[in-house]
């Protein structure tokens, strides 16, 4: 029971990654602190390790509907978002101690809320055309968001999917099934760097009696990105922008309460 149970909890998060295109990790942190008692730290550590596999995997299941050659040759806002979200990740590390954690959550609480109405409301917003701009304000508004999503992410220890999506969407108009995948190649460097950063500090020897534990939920990742990604072809946009929109209110009810 005590291998099943990760597995089975690595499953049901690793759907999200394949369908939606989230590593999970806000989901995931919880689960290990709360239902298998893991000290904050070493639940961050696990948790960056299996959102690795999780976006790794999802990312490739996900090349049936989005083609890779489909999202490198997006390449331009993977390295947009990806460069602020990196320089963003670097000010919160060295500024971390100075930003009132309060103020912090309610500003993060009030941007997922209205970027959930944004995206449930998406047919009419969209259909306004009033997110139409040049190129280049594109590119220097991804550049200013990236930094604001690595901010966030790196305090909250998380890779910000949720954010980088509607971001994607917003800025670039494109589809969802195509911003999920583009946030999961956004993703995979930087939870690298959020693990070379721990390794450095010498915290990843923390987890050396995990491994079983680790690869149990590791895999069922895998196992669950597959489902999402073989759900995501029967599964139509309009309907996605919804789960997300409600994943999104779940979130920010959760950092409310926190």
């Amino acid at each position: 029971m005590s291998k099943l149970l990760p597995f089975f909890l690595g499953t049901l998060v690793g759907i999200m990654g394949g369908l939606i295109g989230l590593g999970g990790a806000e989901f995931r942190l919880p689960i290990l602190i709360k239902i298998f008692n893991y000290p904050t730290l070493k639940a961050i550590i696990i948790n960056l390790v299996v959102s690795l596999v999780t976006v790794i995997f999802s990312l490739i299941f996900r090349s049936g509907v989005v083609a890779f050659n489909i999202v490198f040759t997006n390449w331009v806002i993977i390295i947009n978002i990806l460069a602020g979200s990196l320089f963003g990740a670097y000010i919160a590390v060295n500024y971390a101690t100075r930003i009132n954690e309060k103020l912090l959550n309610k500003i993060v609480v009030f941007f997922l809320v209205i970027i959930s109405f944004i995206l449930i409301g998406h047919e009419l917003i969209f259909s306004l055309k009033i997110w139409e701009t040049t190129d280049l304000l594109k590119i220097i508004i991804a550049w200013l968001a990236g930094i604001v999503i690595g901010i966030f992410s790196s305090l909250l220890g998380v890779a910000g999917g949720e954010l980088i999506i509607p971001t994607i969407i917003l800025i670039f108009a494109v589809d969802i099934k195509l911003a999920g995948s583009l946030s999961l190649a956004i993703s995979i460097p930087t939870i690298l760097m959020g693990l070379w950063k721990y390794n450095r500090q010498q915290k990843l020897q923390q987890i050396k009696d995990d491994y079983s534990f680790i690869i149990s939920m590791a895999t069922g990742s895998i196992v669950g990105a597959f489902i999402g990604s073989y759900l995501l072809q029967y599964i139509a946009s309009t309907f996605l922008y919804w789960i997300l929109g409600i994943i999104l209110l779940i979130s920010a009810s959760k950092l409310a309460k926190h």
